[in-house]
């Protein structure tokens, strides 16, 4: 059986000691680092790896393929986890361990591996979808195995070996970052009294910082599908560049989560989503101009088991196909334009319209042209009464 390994590799800490754990235990390592929009420089970090012991590195391009089909589908389903996580890193795990599956087949490797600790909820992303993929196929999670058993021991292991890294002990955080977001946790983040300090946010301003004067934006949708900011068309990926950078000067998308993980504990984390926020605030507001009641109510429980079965790696499962499907067929008349203002950490609608629109003035208003017949209310109230009333 081959001893060669393809490493889901970030060039983090973990990941960096992982190339060299596995090279002592007798692996060829081929890393696989996936551009998902982290912005790093690959050059660099592909040095890194080969420096630190790895056969082979192989970059992915998956930044289109992320917008389109796991971005938008989970923005389509409004999936946020616990009202505040966007869910940026976990629906970047099946994409990732996707890929690395499929390098596996073209390397004729027999086992994959990730850099993912064993209490958290990557390593069930990575190795449930591994298994749904190819359950032929080996999972070696170097931290769960090794000796290294905190990050301050995983910083002089780095060291002892020569491994370049980025992470201090003065700055200790763990760090992920894609289009969709970024994830922040460790160091001071773990006491939940710690105010976090500006220096862990990478992509937002400080409130106080950012501008005194709201911003406005118009953005179009069509099928549930943002595709317009201020009337210029952007494809995916620019769109969500240019709302990051647009929501992070006004202080958008900050949230800070006591969060119940998958493994059983909850854990403390610090979320960036600027255009995650943005666009969930103005898919919500559209679909509630275009969507029938009783639409709109059940597709708020759908969008909660959404986020549940994208939190717990369950994307390649008959359920997430299904409630995708659903999902789909909700967004036909998703359609026009939402007025937005931002200011402050707020995304405020102040403006929306669509030509299916269910919104009828005529019926709505309390002025001119009232056609509402007020006096079916009493039958009405009559009728949706009757099995309360009392004697």
């Amino acid at each position: 059986m081959s001893k060669k390994v393809i490493l889901a590799y970030s060039g983090g800490l973990d990941t960096s000691c992982a190339v060299k754990w596995l090279k002592e235990k007798g692996f060829n390592v081929i890393c696989y680092l996936a551009d998902v929009g982290q912005g790093q420089n690959f050059q660099t970090v592909k040095t890194r790896a080969m420096k630190t012991g790895a056969s082979k590195v192989i970059v992915g391009n998956l930044k289109k393929e992320f917008v389109e089909d796991f971005i938008w589908p989970s923005l389509k389903a409004n999936a946020v986890y616990e009202s505040k996580y966007f869910l940026a890193t976990a629906l970047s795990r099946p994409i990732i361990a996707k890929e690395l599956v499929e390098v596996a087949h073209k390397e004729k490797a027999s086992y994959v591996a990730h850099g993912c600790t064993g209490k958290g909820n990557d390593q069930v992303r990575f190795e449930v979808t591994f298994a749904a993929l190819d359950s032929k196929l080996k999972t070696i999670a170097p931290l769960r195995e090794w000796d290294l058993p905190t990050r301050e021991a995983e910083i002089r292991y780095a060291k002892v070996h020569k491994i370049p890294i980025d992470v201090t002990k003065k700055k200790p955080y763990s760090i992920d970052k894609n289009l969709w977001g970024i994830s922040i946790e460790s160091g001071n983040l773990e006491d939940p009294w710690f105010e976090p300090t500006e220096d862990a946010y990478q992509m937002t301003r400080a409130i106080v910082k950012s501008p005194n004067k709201p911003c406005y934006l118009k953005i179009d949708f069509k099928k549930g599908i943002p595709t317009k900011i201020n009337g210029k068309k952007l494809d995916g990926i620019k769109l969500i560049g240019k709302l990051n950078e647009i929501g992070g000067r006004y202080s958008i998308g900050r949230s800070d989560l006591i969060e119940n993980r998958l493994v059983g504990i909850k854990s403390r984390e610090i979320y960036e989503a600027p255009a995650a926020k943005i666009l969930f605030e103005a898919h919500k507001a559209l679909e509630s101009l275009v969507l029938d009641r009783e639409t709109l109510h059940f597709k708020e429980v759908v969008g909660l088991k959404y986020s549940r079965l994208v939190y717990d790696g369950l994307w390649y499962t008959p359920l997430k196909g299904a409630i995708d499907k659903f999902v789909d067929s909700t967004q036909e008349p998703v359609e026009g334009t939402i007025n937005l203002k931002l200011f402050k950490g707020n995304v405020i609608i102040v403006g929306r319209k669509s030509p299916k629109s269910l919104y009828k003035k005529e019926l709505a208003t309390y002025g001119k042209g009232d056609k509402f017949d007020q006096g079916l209310a009493k039958g009405f109230i009559e009728l949706f009464g009757l099995p309360y009333k009392k004697g």
